[in-house]
Order: structure tokens, then sequence, then C-alpha cells
């Protein structure tokens, strides 16, 4: 509508401008090398504008005749560019379905179309890494190096690819680098914080988390979190070289995260060293009602240095009553009860934990229990038996490795604040071969319900795979053996387990079923709804077959 408009309005000023000479008409008179040209204004004016006309589709048509080449040239290049571009986007897109054959060959039609442009340059990178090509992907990345859009993203991929050779020198000069270049780049300045934290360099730590943090490339509860963690873990390896400065930084730590178990504990000892009881016991307190743990009830029953048994069991009580109904709670109090030879409170305090399944250091602690008021007759056998096939405790973990006691990175792949409280990954048992022993003065066990006695396997081993490769070495295994006292039951067999689906195993289950045997296979490769895959697991680990003499289920 605009258009029309301006149209019609332009047509009306022409007319206008010829309506307004055809009411004025004059002549015009050119004298020139003797010849006298005499015509009319309106007639001037249109020879004038027919020059004009004239001289402008002569200059245009030389700008065409001598600008020909460029324009072949320029259109062969625009054609070069389009076809390269569309090589890039099925390239891509033979990355992202997994076919590496035509991203390479798509690769390859892109730098030839257009040379070292970004893009071809990633998909060459990316699809060198398909193939396994390292050599060729890591040259594409050094390529990216020379040009300043694309140098941020040739670290980040020779970062990557000096980590799969175990190369960690190379790998943290690149991290180091990208940080210099681009400071919010997460990735980059996350390496530079594991690494500074791999080597112990706290103080180095907490500058880039600080740096970070003002470039907000990290949230505002996640720094928060770190740098307690970073604070708990500096304030550990001073404690005893300048214990003011620590104390100072665990205090700080707490503030940031109420919930950090250890540098709850660690402000704990450090305030009642220095003698200020109150504040310590205060600290110790809010954090146990935060998150009940057995070092903030050990900290808090050794608060006051050379206290006698009855003195400790009374401060454990006062904590207990915080949370009563707490595991952690009972534990605690039974065995500040224990300790001061109270047997009665002891078993009262524990005897709640043992209506269900009671944990590996329920039995253990109820072992002790009878020690100390019977000696070792059946019910310590008892329940250390029980202890062996119980449910495990809550430990530390990270990466699949359990650690007695808390650490700022995980050892397997040096992730900062990987450590959490919780119940490690057990094989799953058999609930009939649970509780049903029972032992009498002098050892022997029997069923609970006067049938053949149970046989007790070898000494349960939990092994925890990583499923990261650790920054420096390769991957670990962490193994926990829980061994009970030998009793006299019946020794359990051990044997290579066939394939499941194979005859031996059919003849294998009936004739348990006829004898009254138990098979179990360890370890157990899937979930029971899971059906899992045949033969050995992702680790190489083969399955044993177990063999529990007993009462047929």
């Amino acid at each position: 509508m605009v258009r029309i408009i301006g149209f019609i309005l332009t047509i009306g000023l022409i007319a206008l401008g010829l309506s307004w000479l055809a009411d004025r008409p004059g002549d015009v008179s050119v004298v020139w090398q003797g010849y006298r040209i005499e015509t009319s204004v309106v007639v001037a004016l249109a020879a004038v504008v027919a020059a004009a006309l004239v001289l402008a589709l002569a200059w245009a048509l030389i700008r065409f005749i001598f600008g020909l080449p460029g324009a072949i040239s320029f259109s062969s290049h625009a054609r070069k560019r389009a076809k390269g571009f569309a090589s890039v986007s099925r390239g891509l897109i033979a990355v992202g379905t997994g076919d590496s054959v035509s991203a390479r060959r798509h690769a390859s039609e892109a730098d030839r179309l257009l040379g070292r442009e970004p893009l071809s340059l990633l998909l060459r990178a990316q699809a060198a890494q398909m193939a396994g090509d390292r050599a060729e992907a890591e040259t594409a990345f050094n390529l990216m190096l020379d040009t300043p859009d694309t140098r941020v993203l040739g670290l980040r991929g020779l970062f990557v690819e000096a980590r799969r050779k175990g190369d960690m020198t190379a790998a943290r000069s690149y991290a180091q680098k990208a940080c210099e270049l681009a400071p919010k780049v997460s990735w980059a300045s996350e390496a530079v914080l594991e690494y500074q934290s791999a080597d112990e360099d706290w103080r180095g730590a907490l500058a880039t988390l600080e740096r970070q943090t003002r470039q907000k490339a990290i949230g505002r509860d996640t720094a928060k979190r770190l740098r307690a963690v970073l604070l708990t873990a500096d304030a550990l390896s001073r404690q005893d070289s300048e214990p003011e400065e620590a104390l100072k930084e665990a205090r700080e730590a707490v503030k940031l995260a109420p919930d950090l178990v250890p540098a709850a504990v660690l402000a704990g000892r450090l305030l009642s060293r220095e003698g200020s009881m109150r504040k310590a016991a205060k600290i110790l307190e809010s954090a146990w009602k935060r998150n009940p743990h057995p070092d903030i009830a050990a900290a808090f029953v050794d608060l006051r240095p050379g206290d006698s048994a009855r003195d400790r069991l009374e401060r454990a009580e006062s904590l207990a009553r915080l949370l009563p109904h707490h595991p952690e709670a009972r534990l605690m109090k039974a065995a500040a009860a224990l300790e001061a030879q109270d047997i009665a409170k002891a078993r009262a305090a524990i005897a709640p934990l043992l209506i269900e399944y009671p944990t590996v250091r329920t039995c253990l602690l109820m072992a002790d229990i009878a020690e100390a008021e019977h000696g070792t007759t059946g019910e310590w056998r008892e329940w250390i038996g029980r202890a062996s096939r119980a449910p495990r405790d809550q430990a530390w973990i990270a990466d699949g490795v359990i650690s007695d006691t808390w650490a700022p990175v995980s050892p397997v792949t040096g992730r900062l604040d990987a450590f959490e409280w919780s119940a490690p990954l057990e094989q799953i048992a058999d609930a009939g071969a649970i509780d049903n022993t029972e032992y009498d003065d002098a050892g022997e066990g029997h069923s609970a319900r006067g049938e053949a006695p149970l046989a007790v396997s070898a000494p349960a081993t939990f092994v925890i795979n990583s499923e990261a490769a650790p920054a420096s070495s390769p991957p670990s295994t962490s193994v926990i053996d829980v061994e009970p006292t030998p009793v006299s039951l019946k020794p359990a067999t051990i044997e290579p387990a066939a394939s499941p689906s194979s005859p031996a195993v059919e003849e294998k289950a009936e004739s348990a079923a006829a004898g009254g045997v138990q098979s179990v296979v360890f370890p157990l490769d899937h979930a029971p709804d899971d059906p899992g895959l045949d033969g050995s697991d992702e680790f190489g680990h083969r399955p044993v077959h177990v063999q529990l003499a007993g009462r047929t289920p």
C-alpha cells in the first residue's frame, strides 16, 4: 500500500511539473562552432534527460564488461562455499547418527571446499574422534588455535585428547590457557580447580573459585558449598601448624555450609582444644540437628579430655535427647553406656534397632555388649555371625570408593566435594538365611525352627567398581571384607558358575531342590527385575556359584 501511494504521488509530481513548464513557454538557443540551435525549454529538457539515460546505459555496459571475470569468479566461489556448507551439514548429521564413514567423507569434502573454515575444522575433528584417529583430531584442534574465534574450542579439544591419553601435564596447560583467554568458560575453570585441589593447593583453589564467582561462571549456592569444602580442607591441613587460622576457616565453613559434617567436627575439636566448651557444644549440637552423624557424636562425647566414662555417658544422653529416636543417637548412647559398664542401659538403648534388620555396626556393638556381660558365649557368636550377613552401614562414598574418613576430593576422578554419606551398594542376600540361627553356650549353631544347621559362606566381600577413569591412574577397586570369627558350622562350597541357560545349572537346581541346598550366584550382575547380559560383566568379572547348605525354601 505504501508503495502504491508513493508511485501515485511521484506520477502526480511529474505531471504537475510538466504542466508548470507548459504554462510558461520559453526558448533555448545554443551557439557552438558556428552552429546555432534554437528550441523550446521543454524539448531542451527532454534532450538533457535522454542524454543522461544514454550515458548511464553506456557506463553500466562498460562496468559489466570489465566486471564480468570477477562476477564469474565470485559466483563460482559462492557455489563452492554453498557446497562446502552443505557437506558440513550432512557431516554433522552423520556425526549425530554415528555414521563415522559418511562423517569422514563429508569432512574431507568440506575441508577441500572450505579450507580452514571453523565449522569445517570442527567436523574434521569430530569425524576423526568417531573413527578413533586421535592424531587427525589433534591436528584439527591445533589448526583451530590459529584463529581467535576458534582458539578456545581448539584448547577444549586438545584438553580432552590429552586427558584421554593420560597426559595430565598437557591437559592442565591447555585448561590454564583457556581459563586465561575466556574466564567465563566453565570447563576450563573447573578443570583448573580440580587440578589445584588434587595438588592440595587449597589457597590457589580458593582464588580460582573466587574468580569463577565474580565472572558468574558458577551458581551462588554451588560456590558457597565449594568454598566451605575448600576452607575445611585447608583448615584440616593447618590444624596442627596454625590452629588459630584453621579455626577461623572452619567456623567460616560452618557458616557457609551448616550441614558439612567435617567442618563442624573440626570447629568443635579446635574450640575444645582452646577451652571454649560452650561454643564447641553449640556448633556440634546445631550440626547434629541437621545431620546426625557418628563423627559429630564422637566429637561431642570427647569434648572435654579426661572425663570419666560416666561423664561421657551423660554427655551422650544430652545429645541423644535432641533426636531421641534416630538410630545414630541410639548407637551413641549404647556405646557410651557400654563404656561406662552400664549393660542394662546399653541394651535398652540399642533394643529398638534389633527389631527388623540390624546393620553391621549394630550387630558388632551388640556382640560387644554380650561379651562384656557373658563373655564369648553363644550370644556373642550369634551377633558376630549376624554381622557378617547384616546390611552395610552408611559410609563416605565417592565414585565407587568407600572411605572411613571424609576427603575433599575424589581419589578416582579428582572431583571436588565428591564424598557423600550414604549406604554402600550390596549384593542381594538370601532373606531366608538371615536370623534363623541360634547358638548355645558351646557355640553350636542350630536352626531356630529345629531344622538342620545353616552354612555360613566365606567372608562377605563387597566390590565397588568405578565407572570413571582416574585423572592420573587406572580405575581402582575398593574391596571391603567383613570377616566373622569362625564358627563350627558346615563349610560353604564355592565353584565356577555355569551359563544361566546351560543344562548344568538346571541339574544343580534340581539337586538343590532335592537335597535342601540353596544356590546363590555372586556377584549379581543386575537387579532382580533386569534380565542383564550373559557371561562376564563390563569389568570382566565372572560370576561365582555359591552353594549354601541348609533348609530348602
